[in-house]
Parts: structure tokens; C-alpha cells; sequence
């Protein structure tokens, strides 16, 4: 695989109170635990080094503060289509909670009761996709756990459900890349927690 090809680093925010007790996070704006903050650095000792030609950051608390954290320079923008999904109804509830009173459901299949689809954080994450491959160099993002799956899922060309079969661990860095030319996309690195 040639290491000249531009690459999109994925960086899911540290560990919160919610991410403990898996309760679903999308738009409430936690803070990051002590040890999230640990790891948000560490992040940025892996990443220590290299140079981004653009760093984009979702709006939530979250993510800003594993950006700050991290350390890694530059000037981010804020990206409003990194926000994490829109879980409706099911904000705050874990998975068995909401699967009490629905046995069968699952996000990347169902998406969310007042909430967003898969197919509306597949489009958020195709915008995202379409900006940075507009990018002469390596990009970062910083977001959330679900929508980074989608992100590389429909990196790869899949359809947004298929982010159920990427498990993400909190501040976790993957690496979206090509194979041998632009119209070969891979991934290059997933989860890696090595720093954590």
C-alpha cells in the first residue's frame, strides 16, 4: 500500500460518563471522565508529529476537548456533520433498556424513534467524505462512536448499516486510506488502542 496517498485519521472522543455505563450519547454535551482526559492525551503522543493539511472537529463537548487535549497544533474547524447520532427517543437509554420494550431493534438497521435514520447519518457522513477527499494532504477528525462507523462504511462505498460490523473503543484512532490509486479505498487501520 503507497503511504503517498492522502489518509483520514479517525479519532473517537475519550471515554464519558455515559460511554461507563453505555447509555446512548448523541446531542447531550458531556465533558470527558479524568481518564478520557488521560487518554486524550495519549492520542496526542501517538499522533505526535505528524502534520494535518486540515483538521475538522464535531461541535460536541466531547470531541472539542480530545482535539484541545491532544494537542496536535493547528487550527480545527468545526464540522457540524461529525456530531454523534441522533438518538431520538432513546437519548440516555442503553441498549437493553431500549430493547425491553422493542426485542428486535437495531440502530445501524432501525436508526432512531424521533431520531435520525442510518440513511440521513449516511449523507452526513458522505458530506464529510466528499470535503475531505477535496484535501491535498492527510485530514483528522474528531467524533463520535456510531457515526465514525457509518463514516467508514460509506469511506469504503458500503451502505450505512454496514458501520454495525466496526466497533469503535473511546478515544480509539483509525485510519481510512487507498489501496493503490484514489479509486481504491481501504481502511488501513482500525481501533488502535495501543496508546490507551
Amino acid at each position: 500500500m503507497s503511504n503517498s496517498l492522502p489518509q483520514l485519521y479517525v479519532a473517537r472522543h475519550g471515554e464519558t460518563e455515559w460511554t461507563v455505563t453505555g447509555q446512548h450519547t448523541g446531542t447531550t454535551d458531556l465533558p470527558l471522565t479524568e481518564r478520557g482526559e488521560a487518554n486524550a492525551r495519549r492520542l496526542g503522543e501517538r499522533l505526535a508529529g505528524h502534520v494535518f493539511a486540515k483538521i475538522l472537529v464535531s461541535p460536541l463537548l466531547r470531541a472539542r476537548q480530545t482535539y484541545d487535549l491532544a494537542m496536535l497544533g493547528g487550527i480545527a474547524e468545526v464540522d457540524r456533520d461529525l456530531v454523534e447520532w441522533n438518538y431520538g427517543d432513546y437519548e440516555g437509554r442503553t441498549t437493553s433498556e431500549i430493547r425491553a420494550a422493542r426485542p428486535d431493534w437495531q440502530l445501524f438497521r432501525d436508526g432512531c424513534s424521533n431520531g435520525e435514520s442510518p440513511a440521513e447519518v449516511g449523507a452526513r457522513a458522505d458530506r464529510v467524505i466528499e470535503r475531505v477527499r477535496e484535501v491535498d494532504g492527510d485530514v483528522i477528525v474528531f467524533s463520535s462512536g456510531h457515526f465514525s462507523r457509518v463514516l467508514a462504511a460509506r469511506w469504503l462505498g458500503l451502505e450505512p448499516g454496514a458501520g454495525r460490523y466496526f466497533l469503535l473503543s473511546t478515544a480509539s484512532l483509525s485510519v481510512l486510506g487507498y489501496e493503490h490509486s484514489l479509486s481504491e479505498p481501504v481502511i488501513r487501520l482500525w481501533n488502535g488502542t495501543q496508546h490507551v
